[in-house]
């Protein structure tokens, strides 16, 4: 009985810390997060729930030494430890060149344009097929610690959004929208709806083949 004890206590006080860490990093690198979200495009959970993840919630030997919050590989140049994984002077310095890299490698800018800032779940599977990890277990993963912390509440989305419904398959990583039309009411107006969702005007215009910006009520319309 007293060696159950132990063990239910050493559970619950690890339990706690990871609760406490994950907490204390949202803390202290939510602003980073927000910042790249607003001069890069890439969505702040997104940004946030990577980086909890790929650095243990900044508790990695990568994160605390070389500064690496998102397992990037390249150049250390740190003496401190031996590592593919890149160096950093500081973690502002890795949150930014997270972000350039997904603007800048060709397998991961189409999300930018195809992606809503506000759906980090088509981001997340996104990054996965673009095999920013080989776990095909990475995208559901980060899903669940952006779900788990609420890290969506930093995208900075509008009260009407709609969150698409998905179905996340962590073995075969698959996706499956189920939310994708909208019904034209009176005042809506394609800036307002790609607001709404997170898009641009253009990619809703181009999708229903629209030559002009008129809607009509009632008109069904892909998003």
């Amino acid at each position: 009985m007293k060696k159950l004890l132990v063990f239910l206590f050493l559970c619950i006080t690890r339990a706690v810390f990871a609760q406490n860490s994950a907490t204390d990093y949202i803390e202290q690198y939510k602003d980073l997060a927000i910042k790249e979200m607003r001069e890069h495009g890439v969505p702040a959970s997104i940004v946030l729930g990577v980086a909890m993840h790929e650095s243990g919630n900044g508790t990695s030997k990568i994160a605390r030494v070389l500064n690496n919050h998102f397992g990037m590989k390249g150049l250390n140049y740190n003496q401190e430890i031996r590592s593919q994984y890149k160096s950093y002077d500081s973690a502002a310095t890795s949150y930014a060149d997270f972000s350039m890299m997904l603007k800048s490698r060709k397998r991961f800018s189409p999300l930018f344009d195809t992606c809503s800032i506000y759906d980090y779940k088509a981001w997340a599977l996104g990054m996965q097929r673009g095999r920013y990890a080989s776990n095909k277990a990475w995208a559901s993963r980060v899903v669940a610690i952006i779900k788990k912390y609420n890290l969506y509440e930093y995208d900075n989305r509008p009260a009407d959004y709609v969150e698409p419904t998905y179905e996340l398959f962590p073995k075969s990583v698959k996706l499956k929208q189920q939310v994708s039309y909208h019904r034209i009411k009176k005042g809506d107006t394609l800036s307002a709806l790609a607001k709404k969702y997170g898009t641009r005007a253009e990619k809703i215009r181009h999708q229903n083949h629209l030559k002009t910006d008129y809607l009509r009520i009632g008109q069904k319309i892909k998003i």
